[in-house]
């Protein structure tokens, strides 16, 4: 333990850091059902451009995470996590009213800033309580709870937009925060004491930004992190016009991501039990071989002359694939980045965070705007980021 302990009960400490945390994915996974109808009414003429609904959100939650750390390490956890969760709320006002893309991609960037408060300065919380492999450990359990909300999000989106249009959905945010943020009122202490708090001056920031940068491991987590997350935002944002599109299951997409969210919520289960024994690397690197094969198996299954079904069975397999590598890499990497940096854990959380969500949005945004109806092109940039991940994650010392 490195900081002062949680008052409540383990269980409910991962529970909140996950509803914490699920604000993020809530944001993304229940707007999937709606990118259809948003791109007919907003950007009729060019349908692709929907996709950077989703793309302005983690853009702006990538820029956000700069500040939300420092911030914390200077004033307290409590205080960002809320103020985070005020701008986020304001976000999804503005988006409920927008009459253009370009006012809705104006409010999701803000959107998006909000919400690197809850998901930044949760990581530095658990940080504050816990290190090393048991940090990961309490990162897994935290991601089984977190994998709930993908299940359900788009099926939640499919009832909000046939009750009250895709407009409801941002109502739906409001609602989620609130309850969230009350909870983590009442219920979670402050974790970083008064002398544990780092005054926010330049000069100290720069010299924690150099030391997370400087470190070999954490550097090395950081691009292999990017990478990671550019394969699961370029799948993301394409996900729902390739189940419709490519195999005509757009009426049952909200079935079909419950299915991958519910099969991929195993890789959390699985990598609480095995990283203790196995190591971070050692599972990090094994995964991103796997998905470097299956995204090739992928890509021959688009160009040869094979049946519908087979290509769709495979495909399937293969987005599963995706979100699972995602469940075993994502809280490794981020407890490999944060282990040296416990004495600067919200500054380490931000830079750790905002380079690897900035970083992925420059590259999953092109790979999406892509689509041409197939899945061929998704799958070459998914290759291609496993490949680069996986001979960078190479190189992370085994001690790590």
């Amino acid at each position: 333990m490195t900081g002062p302990k949680s008052s409540i009960g383990q269980g409910e400490f991962i529970a909140l850091m996950a509803m914490l945390s699920a604000t993020v994915a809530f944001s993304i996974d229940s707007m999937l059902p709606a990118l259809p109808e948003i791109g007919a009414e907003l950007s009729p003429y060019a349908l692709n451009r929907a996709q950077l609904i989703l793309t302005a959100f983690v853009l702006g939650m990538g820029l956000g995470t700069f500040f939300t750390g420092p911030l914390s390490d200077a004033f307290g956890r409590k205080p960002i996590i809320i103020g985070g969760a005020i701008i986020y709320c304001t976000g999804a006002a503005i988006a409920w009213a927008s009459p253009t893309l370009e006012w809705m991609l104006a409010a999701r960037l803000l959107q998006g800033l909000g919400a690197a408060g809850p998901r930044v300065v949760s990581m530095a919380i658990v940080r504050d309580l816990y290190s090393g492999r048991q940090m990961a450990r309490i990162m897994s359990f935290t991601m089984i709870v977190f994998m709930i909300v993908p299940a359900i999000a788009p099926s939640l989106g499919a009832i909000i937009i046939a009750g009250f249009g895709w407009r409801g959905i941002f109502a739906t945010y409001v609602v989620f925060s609130i309850i969230t943020m009350v909870w983590f009122l009442l219920r979670q202490p402050e974790t970083l004491s008064q002398a544990d708090r780092r005054p926010l001056q330049p000069a100290l920031l720069w010299s924690a930004l150099v030391e997370v940068l400087s470190h070999p491991t954490t550097r090395l987590a950081i691009m292999v992190q990017t990478l990671a997350f550019s394969i699961l935002f370029c799948l993301l944002s394409t996900v729902q016009p390739m189940f419709d599109q490519s195999y005509g299951q757009g009426t049952y997409f909200p079935l079909w991501f419950a299915l991958i969210a519910v099969c991929s919520a195993g890789a959390s289960a699985l990598n609480a039990r095995i990283i203790v024994r196995l190591g971070m690397r050692r599972v990090i690197t094994s995964v991103l071989a796997l998905q470097v094969v299956l995204s090739l198996i992928m890509i021959a299954a688009v160009l040869l002359p094979i049946p519908t079904p087979v290509e769709f069975a495979i495909f399937l397999i293969w987005v599963i694939s995706v979100f699972f590598q995602g469940g075993l890499t994502i809280g490794n990497l981020n407890a490999m980045a944060m282990e040296p940096m416990g004495h600067i854990a919200g500054m380490a959380a931000s830079v750790t965070a905002a380079l690897a969500t900035v970083g992925s949005v420059l590259i999953a945004a092109p790979i999406g705007q892509q689509f041409n109806g197939t899945p061929l092109p998704i799958a070459i940039g998914v290759a291609a980021c496993a490949t680069l991940a996986f001979l960078l994650a190479r190189r992370i010392k085994r001690s790590a």
